[in-house]
């Protein structure tokens, strides 16, 4: 234990300078990180809402819904079969968590068992004698589809979010049907705008033809609906008449960016080639037609197609500010929500709020790392001054992990930190003690030292991976704060044991080498 190879103690002191160096960006401003060299690391470590602020939001997803909207689909696709087929039916519709429809001649219920189906086979067929046929979600394809919506609802709240360009956000999953975001630095407006919208975007052509009359006594023509128009510019009608027939839909976008054209926001879109090749033809064979851009029911631009827009490119313009154009760019590239969502519980941290958390949680750790200094010196001498140096070493790369790894810090993290630097003299107090007993017991200080770092070396191990566990446990099946803690607890300990057990040592045994020379046959200063 008291021979060190030179590879080890090079690899020692690299450790201790890369972590050095992760951690230096965290004392200099942020604004001025850019005038830091280029090879040196950038990375400060990452607020959680509790110390930078920001919003919290519990958000409700309607997944009954959506549910429902699938079983729709297939609803239109049973019709279109049934009708294809010329098998007469009545009833056609969603019932329950399933779809039914009655045959209205029996002696059509062979030919129509192969056309009433779920294209995806999930739903149970079942044709009664009477001919009434219905397509049945089981309990557990119900479980799973729920599942399947709430699920893309996170992973797009995800990417909207991330859009941002916003550090660490926190979205988990609640129960059933709630998922829980927080999103530090962000005004909580600016996020219920990025987040509620559902962003279901269809093309589809307006009727111009309908009587301004007949839409003021709601009698509209059939397979037409009246939409309210979102740009009021140059006395724009308060409503269009849209054709239902959806021409494209938002599914066939694949990119979507902000831009200006004659200084006037604007967003440009591509369709894939699907997309490209129905938008083509629409606008090829409708020259001359209001053409409606439609987003969450609302009809945001309605231009006159002037000639056929070929390669699946576009323009959609509007009553935007640059705002407005960049939010719309973004919610078209994540995509459209799969349900409807609804705000549960809003809160808003104010940065003030955070500054006080910091100021505590730096006082707090002063103060304890004050106290254990003097009481190391007082206890352990000399050899106190080394565990205090490795304790310093040890919270310098405890926050350079943090900062490399991009962990949020909150403020039961700064509690794990506080707790880290008083468990990292933990290792030193064993071996310390050890090293008093060996030399109580007569042995040289060279080999009680030897003595005292392996014999303890069991119990650092045993102390410090229990506690790694119980951190890995509370990470799993914790959330939010709890992580946060977890996270710094568990570096700080891979931290603590190297520093007590490898940094120390090295100190130790460099200036016991010295000492021997000077000192020779003299007592250990512990």
């Amino acid at each position: 234990m008291i021979h060190f190879s030179k590879w080890k103690i090079v690899l020692i002191i690299a450790i201790c300078v890369i972590g050095l160096l992760a951690a230096l960006p965290n004392a200099v401003p942020r604004a001025t990180l850019d005038q830091l060299p280029d090879w040196l690391p950038k990375k400060q470590v990452s607020l959680g809402l509790d110390l930078k602020g920001g919003s919290h939001l519990l958000l409700g997803v309607d997944v009954d819904s959506a549910v429902r909207e699938r079983l729709t689909a297939i609803v239109d696709g049973v019709r279109t079969s049934l009708r294809a087929a010329k098998i007469g039916y009545t009833d056609l519709r969603v019932e329950g968590n399933g779809v039914q429809v009655q045959l209205r001649d029996v002696t059509t219920i062979e030919a129509a068992r192969d056309l009433i189906k779920d294209p995806a086979g999930e739903l149970l067929l079942s044709i009664a004698e009477d001919g009434l046929a219905r397509l049945d979600l089981d309990d557990f394809t119900l479980r799973r589809w729920k599942r399947a919506i709430l699920e893309q609802v996170m992973e797009i709240i995800r990417i909207r979010i991330d859009e941002l360009g916003v550090t660490e956000p926190t979205i988990q999953q609640q129960g059933d049907n709630r998922i829980l975001v927080q999103v530090p630095g962000v005004d909580p407006q600016r996020l219920k705008e990025i987040i509620g919208k559902t962003a279901k975007m269809t093309f589809q052509f307006v009727d111009s033809t309908v009587d301004p009359a007949l839409v003021e006594t709601g009698q509209l023509p059939p397979n037409t609906v009246l939409l309210p128009n979102a740009d009021q510019r140059d006395g724009a009608p308060p409503f269009n008449v849209v054709e239902k027939r959806v021409i494209v839909s938002g599914e066939s976008l694949v990119d979507a960016q902000a831009g200006f054209t004659d200084n006037q926001p604007v967003v440009n879109f591509r369709f894939d080639a699907i997309g490209a090749r129905k938008f083509g033809d629409a606008t090829k064979e409708n020259v001359g037609r209001l053409f409606a851009i439609i987003l969450d029911g609302e009809v945001i631009s309605a231009p006159v197609i002037r000639e056929p827009i070929q390669g699946g490119q576009g323009q959609i313009s509007g009553n935007f500010t640059t705002e407005s154009a960049n939010n719309l760019a973004l919610l078209l590239r994540a995509g459209a929500l799969p349900a409807d969502v609804t705000y549960l519980e809003e809160r808003s941290v104010g940065a003030d709020l955070g500054a006080d958390s910091i100021a505590a949680g730096k006082n707090a750790g002063i103060i304890g790392v004050v106290v254990i200094a003097i009481a190391m010196l007082l206890l352990y001498g000399l050899f106190g001054v080394f565990a205090n140096i490795a304790m310093v070493l040890n919270g310098i790369l405890l926050l350079g992990a943090l900062s490399v790894l991009q962990a949020t810090l909150t403020l039961p993290g700064i509690a794990g930190i506080v707790l880290t630097l008083g468990m990292a003299v933990d290792a030193n107090v064993l071996v310390f003690e050890r090293i008093r007993e060996e030399v109580r017991n007569g042995r040289s200080p060279i080999t009680a030292i030897d003595h005292g770092y392996r014999e303890a070396m069991n119990t650092i191990i045993d102390a410090n991976l229990t506690t790694l566990i119980s951190s890995l446990i509370l990470f799993m099946l914790g959330s939010g704060p709890i992580r946060g803690f977890a996270i710094t607890l568990s570096i700080g300990i891979v931290t603590s044991v190297f520093t007590a057990v490898m940094v120390t040592r090295l100190i130790n045994v460099t200036w016991l080498m010295g000492w021997q020379r000077r000192r020779r046959g003299a007592l250990l200063p512990l």
